[in-house]
């Protein structure tokens, strides 16, 4: 229980339903600064150099010749990835989108990917996975009583997208992540994205079904992914001046593409977490982080997003409430129980981040794509002037 006295950001809307948040003298919180650094670091020196995102494109062009695909272009039917999808043909690339099933997709998210790759003819590629051992994953996680409950569907996406550029011999992922819309995401809210051990060690403590049909990466298979087959994912949306209501509009305009409402609702299981289970048994709503983004991207300002908290929507999502319960097969009573159970975190399980070795191994993976490509790009410097120097 947080026995704080309340407090919220001076700039932002977190306030200390992130228990790990703090604010320096002047009230601006801890998310404020990262969020600067992450936008001067990610986002800045694209904007200010263009010729940089016109390098890189014609690197992944370079490379994907005689290729059907020079990159791999995930797809949710959402604002970021939809209008990733659209960016990445009008810089001329030749993108395979992937998009992952794992039964919560709502019909206005298929419906929006399949306008959209249409209209743009880029190839789909969709992963439909065992929905029986995804249940037992979730539903292990919901026993887990920790906030992170959507990890299991990151983790397997990230998967689909490393085992897809695998097969295609495509070494770029293009992700629709970026600073101006999710630069702020507390840990405590949701943590262990690529922790399979963390994945695998909530599942085996609730439920003997098996979850290793499903998509998955250990840290050694990351380790071939990253260091060997040199995957590299880019966040193309950092490198330009991205704001979300104008993609929305022209998304709305060129290809009938229609809202979903919040951040990631497209998926029905997101908006079921995000909007019902994260406030009533954790005690924090992730829409503010998200609009915490948007006011310090100038794309909203405080008041506006202020008022938006205040809104309100529970009897609207009683339907999807029971329509989830339905489709996990728990009752309103096991729910209640499990919404009542005191909260715990990715701290009370094992992870590779409670092995030393493992963490560190984890981190440097996490980081090595530019170290790879340094790597790379030295050796191909040396072994040119060699050979120059052996044939001049």
């Amino acid at each position: 229980m947080n026995t704080r006295p309340y407090q919220i950001c001076v700039q932002c809307l977190m306030d200390i339903t992130d228990p790990e948040i703090y604010f320096d003298s002047n009230g601006i919180c801890n998310h404020c600064h990262i969020y600067d650094q992450a936008f001067h670091t990610q986002c800045l020196p694209s904007l200010q150099d263009s010729t940089r995102l016109s390098r890189l494109l014609n690197q992944l062009k370079e490379e994907g010749k005689n290729k059907p695909y020079d990159c791999i272009l995930g797809v949710s039917g959402g604002v970021d990835s939809t209008f990733l999808a659209y960016q990445a043909r009008e810089w001329g690339l030749r993108p395979l989108a992937v998009h992952m099933d794992n039964g919560w997709n709502s019909e206005l998210a298929v419906s929006n990917i399949e306008k959209m790759l249409r209209k743009l003819d880029i190839d789909l590629h969709t992963m439909v996975i065992d929905w029986d051992a995804f249940k037992a994953l979730q539903l292990s996680f919901l026993k887990s009583d920790t906030p992170d409950l959507e990890i299991p569907t990151d983790h397997i996406i990230t998967a689909v997208l490393h085992e897809t550029a695998e097969t295609q011999n495509v070494r770029f992922i293009l992700s629709g992540y970026n600073c101006f819309t999710e630069a702020i995401h507390p840990r405590l809210w949701s943590h262990g994205h690529h922790d399979w051990k963390y994945i695998r060690g909530i599942h085996a403590r609730f439920s003997n079904d098996s979850i290793e049909q499903l998509p998955h990466y250990t840290l050694n298979q990351l380790f071939r992914y990253i260091v060997l087959r040199r995957h590299k994912t880019l966040c193309l949306l950092n490198s330009i001046p991205f704001q979300k209501n104008k993609a929305v509009s022209l998304l709305e305009e060129k290809f009938e593409w229609r809202n979903y409402g919040g951040k990631h609702c497209e998926s029905l299981y997101t908006r079921f977490v995000q909007e019902w289970i994260h406030p009533k048994k954790f005690g924090f709503q992730k829409r503010r982080a998200h609009l915490s983004c948007l006011i310090r991207s100038r794309q909203v300002t405080r008041e506006q997003a202020l008022a938006e908290m205040e809104i309100k929507n529970e009897s609207a999502l009683q339907n999807e409430v029971d329509y989830a319960l339905k489709k996990l097969d728990l009752s309103q009573g096991q729910f209640d129980d499990l919404l009542k159970a005191p909260p715990k975190s990715f701290w009370n399980y094992p992870s590779y981040e409670s092995n030393f070795l493992q963490h560190s191994l984890l981190k440097f993976l996490i980081r090595a794509p530019n170290l790879v490509e340094i790597f790379y790009t030295l050796r191909r410097k040396l072994l040119r002037a060699t050979f120059k120097s052996k044939f001049s």
